[in-house]
Protein backbone atom coordinates (compact mmCIF):
# COMPACT_ATOMS: atom_id res chain seq x y z
CA UNK A 1 0.00 0.00 0.00
CA UNK A 2 1.48 3.66 -0.90
CA UNK A 3 2.14 5.42 1.88
CA UNK A 4 2.87 8.64 -0.71
CA UNK A 5 1.62 12.28 1.30
CA UNK A 6 -1.57 13.47 -1.64
CA UNK A 7 -0.52 16.58 -3.06
CA UNK A 8 -2.96 19.86 -3.70
CA UNK A 9 -1.98 20.80 -7.47
CA UNK A 10 -3.57 23.86 -8.39
CA UNK A 11 -4.29 24.49 -12.11
CA UNK A 12 -5.50 27.54 -13.47
CA UNK A 13 -7.22 27.01 -16.88
CA UNK A 14 -6.87 30.82 -18.93
CA UNK A 15 -8.00 31.50 -22.69
CA UNK A 16 -7.17 34.63 -24.54
CA UNK A 17 -10.75 34.06 -26.68
CA UNK A 18 -13.52 35.45 -24.25
CA UNK A 19 -17.12 36.46 -26.02
CA UNK A 20 -17.30 39.61 -23.28
CA UNK A 21 -13.53 40.25 -22.58
CA UNK A 22 -10.91 39.35 -25.49
CA UNK A 23 -7.04 38.57 -23.99
CA UNK A 24 -8.66 39.43 -20.29
CA UNK A 25 -5.63 36.85 -18.61
CA UNK A 26 -3.22 39.24 -19.67
CA UNK A 27 -5.24 42.66 -19.04
CA UNK A 28 -3.43 45.08 -16.49
CA UNK A 29 -4.14 45.38 -12.81
CA UNK A 30 -1.90 48.06 -11.06
CA UNK A 31 0.99 47.43 -13.52
CA UNK A 32 0.49 43.72 -13.21
CA UNK A 33 -1.11 41.23 -16.08
CA UNK A 34 -4.30 39.47 -14.08
CA UNK A 35 -2.74 36.06 -14.81
CA UNK A 36 -0.27 36.84 -12.84
CA UNK A 37 -2.22 37.79 -10.08
CA UNK A 38 -3.52 34.96 -9.80
CA UNK A 39 -0.58 32.48 -9.71
CA UNK A 40 1.03 34.73 -6.95
CA UNK A 41 -2.06 34.29 -4.99
CA UNK A 42 -2.04 30.52 -5.43
CA UNK A 43 1.88 30.38 -5.16
CA UNK A 44 0.78 32.05 -1.47
CA UNK A 45 -0.89 29.29 -0.95
CA UNK A 46 0.53 26.92 2.07
CA UNK A 47 -1.40 23.73 1.24
CA UNK A 48 -0.24 24.18 -2.86
CA UNK A 49 2.64 22.23 -3.85
CA UNK A 50 2.45 23.26 -7.41
CA UNK A 51 0.61 25.92 -9.53
CA UNK A 52 0.43 25.53 -13.43
CA UNK A 53 -1.46 27.83 -15.94
CA UNK A 54 -3.33 25.60 -19.15
CA UNK A 55 -3.78 27.59 -21.43
CA UNK A 56 -3.77 27.02 -25.42
CA UNK A 57 -2.35 30.42 -26.44
CA UNK A 58 1.18 31.40 -26.86
CA UNK A 59 0.63 34.70 -25.79
CA UNK A 60 -0.42 33.85 -22.10
CA UNK A 61 2.17 31.23 -22.45
CA UNK A 62 4.72 33.93 -22.83
CA UNK A 63 3.02 36.30 -20.32
CA UNK A 64 4.04 33.51 -17.58
CA UNK A 65 6.93 32.38 -18.34
CA UNK A 66 7.96 36.06 -18.42
CA UNK A 67 7.32 36.38 -14.72
CA UNK A 68 8.49 33.18 -13.78
CA UNK A 69 5.23 31.09 -14.05
CA UNK A 70 4.89 27.76 -15.01
CA UNK A 71 2.32 26.77 -17.89
CA UNK A 72 1.20 23.52 -19.42
CA UNK A 73 -0.07 23.87 -23.37
CA UNK A 74 -3.65 22.49 -24.03
CA UNK A 75 -5.70 21.64 -26.79
CA UNK A 76 -7.74 25.02 -28.38
CA UNK A 77 -11.07 23.03 -29.05
CA UNK A 78 -12.14 22.36 -24.89
CA UNK A 79 -15.57 23.19 -24.45
CA UNK A 80 -15.04 23.94 -20.87
CA UNK A 81 -12.30 24.93 -18.03
CA UNK A 82 -12.83 21.19 -16.58
CA UNK A 83 -12.09 19.60 -19.94
CA UNK A 84 -8.64 21.99 -19.84
CA UNK A 85 -7.49 21.20 -16.73
CA UNK A 86 -8.49 17.02 -17.62
CA UNK A 87 -5.99 17.76 -20.20
CA UNK A 88 -3.26 19.56 -18.00
CA UNK A 89 -3.82 16.78 -15.31
CA UNK A 90 -2.59 14.25 -17.73
CA UNK A 91 -0.17 16.09 -19.25
CA UNK A 92 1.23 16.88 -15.94
CA UNK A 93 1.41 13.27 -14.91
CA UNK A 94 -0.94 14.19 -11.67
CA UNK A 95 -1.49 11.14 -9.84
CA UNK A 96 -4.87 9.46 -9.78
CA UNK A 97 -5.16 10.14 -5.98
CA UNK A 98 -4.01 13.65 -5.87
CA UNK A 99 -6.09 16.91 -5.33
CA UNK A 100 -6.45 19.18 -8.35
CA UNK A 101 -7.61 22.57 -7.62
CA UNK A 102 -9.40 24.89 -10.44
CA UNK A 103 -8.74 28.42 -9.99
CA UNK A 104 -10.68 30.11 -12.29
CA UNK A 105 -8.36 33.02 -14.01
CA UNK A 106 -10.15 35.83 -13.76
CA UNK A 107 -10.42 36.28 -10.07
CA UNK A 108 -7.43 38.31 -9.01
CA UNK A 109 -8.30 39.13 -5.58
CA UNK A 110 -9.17 35.72 -4.36
CA UNK A 111 -8.14 35.18 -0.39
CA UNK A 112 -5.46 32.32 -0.29
CA UNK A 113 -7.74 30.86 2.34
CA UNK A 114 -10.53 29.89 0.54
CA UNK A 115 -7.40 27.18 -1.31
CA UNK A 116 -7.24 25.18 1.88
CA UNK A 117 -10.91 25.36 2.41
CA UNK A 118 -11.94 23.82 -1.01
CA UNK A 119 -9.20 21.44 -0.85
CA UNK A 120 -9.35 19.98 2.98
CA UNK A 121 -12.61 18.47 2.38
CA UNK A 122 -10.44 15.75 -0.21
CA UNK A 123 -7.82 15.67 2.01
CA UNK A 124 -10.11 14.43 5.44
CA UNK A 125 -12.38 12.56 3.38
CA UNK A 126 -10.37 10.01 0.66
CA UNK A 127 -13.38 8.83 -0.60
CA UNK A 128 -14.85 12.47 -1.54
CA UNK A 129 -14.43 12.85 -5.78
CA UNK A 130 -15.06 16.57 -5.44
CA UNK A 131 -15.49 20.06 -3.50
CA UNK A 132 -16.36 23.25 -4.03
CA UNK A 133 -17.15 26.76 -2.20
CA UNK A 134 -20.57 28.77 -1.68
CA UNK A 135 -20.77 32.43 -0.21
CA UNK A 136 -23.89 33.47 2.09
CA UNK A 137 -26.00 36.65 -0.02
CA UNK A 138 -26.00 39.81 1.37
CA UNK A 139 -26.25 42.32 -1.69
CA UNK A 140 -29.90 41.39 -2.80
CA UNK A 141 -29.27 42.29 -6.61
CA UNK A 142 -27.30 39.16 -6.57
CA UNK A 143 -30.34 36.91 -5.41
CA UNK A 144 -32.32 37.19 -9.14
CA UNK A 145 -28.85 37.65 -10.92
CA UNK A 146 -28.47 34.58 -12.95
CA UNK A 147 -24.47 35.24 -13.46
CA UNK A 148 -24.25 34.41 -9.40
CA UNK A 149 -24.92 30.71 -9.08
CA UNK A 150 -27.39 29.76 -6.48
CA UNK A 151 -26.87 26.82 -4.67
CA UNK A 152 -28.70 24.13 -1.99
CA UNK A 153 -27.03 21.98 0.59
CA UNK A 154 -28.05 19.04 2.77
CA UNK A 155 -27.43 19.06 6.92
CA UNK A 156 -23.88 17.16 6.03
CA UNK A 157 -22.87 19.83 3.33
CA UNK A 158 -23.65 17.71 0.59
CA UNK A 159 -24.84 19.97 -2.72
CA UNK A 160 -28.13 19.10 -4.03
CA UNK A 161 -28.60 21.17 -6.39
CA UNK A 162 -27.42 24.56 -8.04
CA UNK A 163 -29.57 27.26 -10.60
CA UNK A 164 -29.52 30.29 -11.80
CA UNK A 165 -32.49 30.92 -10.55
CA UNK A 166 -33.18 32.19 -6.72
CA UNK A 167 -33.40 29.19 -4.92
CA UNK A 168 -35.07 28.15 -2.65
CA UNK A 169 -38.00 29.53 -3.77
CA UNK A 170 -40.56 31.25 -1.33
CA UNK A 171 -44.07 30.31 -1.48
CA UNK A 172 -45.29 32.96 0.40
CA UNK A 173 -43.37 36.39 -0.10
CA UNK A 174 -45.31 37.95 3.20
CA UNK A 175 -43.49 35.57 5.64
CA UNK A 176 -41.30 37.57 8.28
CA UNK A 177 -38.89 35.04 7.68
CA UNK A 178 -36.40 34.86 4.77
CA UNK A 179 -34.35 32.52 3.09
CA UNK A 180 -30.67 32.29 3.50
CA UNK A 181 -29.46 32.22 -0.26
CA UNK A 182 -25.67 31.12 -1.25
CA UNK A 183 -23.78 31.60 -4.17
CA UNK A 184 -21.43 29.49 -5.65
CA UNK A 185 -18.21 30.26 -6.12
CA UNK A 186 -15.74 29.55 -8.84
CA UNK A 187 -13.43 27.20 -6.80
CA UNK A 188 -13.42 23.36 -7.04
CA UNK A 189 -11.51 20.62 -6.23
CA UNK A 190 -11.01 17.23 -7.24
CA UNK A 191 -9.58 13.41 -6.87
CA UNK A 192 -7.76 13.54 -10.21
CA UNK A 193 -8.88 10.60 -11.01
CA UNK A 194 -12.46 11.58 -10.76
CA UNK A 195 -11.41 14.54 -12.81
CA UNK A 196 -11.05 12.15 -15.81
CA UNK A 197 -14.29 10.33 -15.19
CA UNK A 198 -16.13 13.82 -14.77
CA UNK A 199 -15.15 14.95 -18.53
CA UNK A 200 -15.69 11.11 -19.89
CA UNK A 201 -19.27 11.37 -19.14
CA UNK A 202 -21.89 12.57 -21.42
CA UNK A 203 -23.90 15.99 -20.89
CA UNK A 204 -26.44 15.79 -18.33
CA UNK A 205 -30.02 17.04 -19.15
CA UNK A 206 -29.91 19.41 -15.91
CA UNK A 207 -26.43 20.92 -17.46
CA UNK A 208 -28.38 21.37 -20.35
CA UNK A 209 -30.49 23.66 -19.70
CA UNK A 210 -28.63 25.53 -16.32
CA UNK A 211 -25.36 25.21 -18.78
CA UNK A 212 -23.37 24.59 -15.18
CA UNK A 213 -21.41 21.79 -15.69
CA UNK A 214 -21.34 20.95 -11.99
CA UNK A 215 -24.95 19.46 -11.96
CA UNK A 216 -23.63 17.07 -14.41
CA UNK A 217 -21.69 15.19 -11.44
CA UNK A 218 -25.03 15.35 -8.99
CA UNK A 219 -27.07 13.84 -11.86
CA UNK A 220 -24.65 11.09 -12.26
CA UNK A 221 -24.69 10.27 -8.15
CA UNK A 222 -21.62 11.83 -7.22
CA UNK A 223 -21.11 13.95 -4.21
CA UNK A 224 -19.75 17.31 -4.66
CA UNK A 225 -19.13 18.57 -0.73
CA UNK A 226 -19.81 21.88 0.20
CA UNK A 227 -17.41 24.52 2.45
CA UNK A 228 -19.57 27.46 3.16
CA UNK A 229 -16.96 30.50 3.09
CA UNK A 230 -16.69 33.78 4.79
CA UNK A 231 -14.85 35.34 1.88
CA UNK A 232 -16.05 36.55 -1.54
CA UNK A 233 -14.37 36.59 -4.64
CA UNK A 234 -14.71 39.57 -7.32
CA UNK A 235 -14.80 37.67 -10.49
CA UNK A 236 -13.45 39.99 -14.00
CA UNK A 237 -16.22 39.29 -16.63
CA UNK A 238 -15.84 42.90 -18.51
CA UNK A 239 -13.48 45.84 -18.81
CA UNK A 240 -15.58 47.71 -16.47
CA UNK A 241 -14.94 44.70 -13.78
CA UNK A 242 -11.65 45.55 -14.49
CA UNK A 243 -11.81 49.13 -13.31
CA UNK A 244 -13.29 48.37 -10.02
CA UNK A 245 -10.49 45.50 -9.12
CA UNK A 246 -7.70 48.26 -10.11
CA UNK A 247 -9.92 50.86 -7.55
CA UNK A 248 -9.96 48.07 -4.93
CA UNK A 249 -6.01 47.31 -5.23
CA UNK A 250 -5.05 50.86 -5.50
CA UNK A 251 -7.46 51.66 -2.68
CA UNK A 252 -5.85 49.29 -0.15
CA UNK A 253 -2.65 49.92 -1.28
Amino acid sequence: MSTKKTEVIALIPARYESNRFRGKPLAKIAGKPMIQHVVERAKAAEIISRVVVATDDTRIAECVESFGGEYVMTRNDHVSGSDRLAEAAELLHISEHDVVVNIQGDQPLFPTEVIEQVARPLLDDLELPMSTLVYKIIRPEEIDDPNHVKTVFDKNYNALYFSRSPIPFQRNPHEMIKPTYYKHLGFYAYRKGFLLSFVALPEGEWEKFEKLEQLRALEYGYTIRVTVTDHDSIEVDTPEDLKRVEAFICNKS
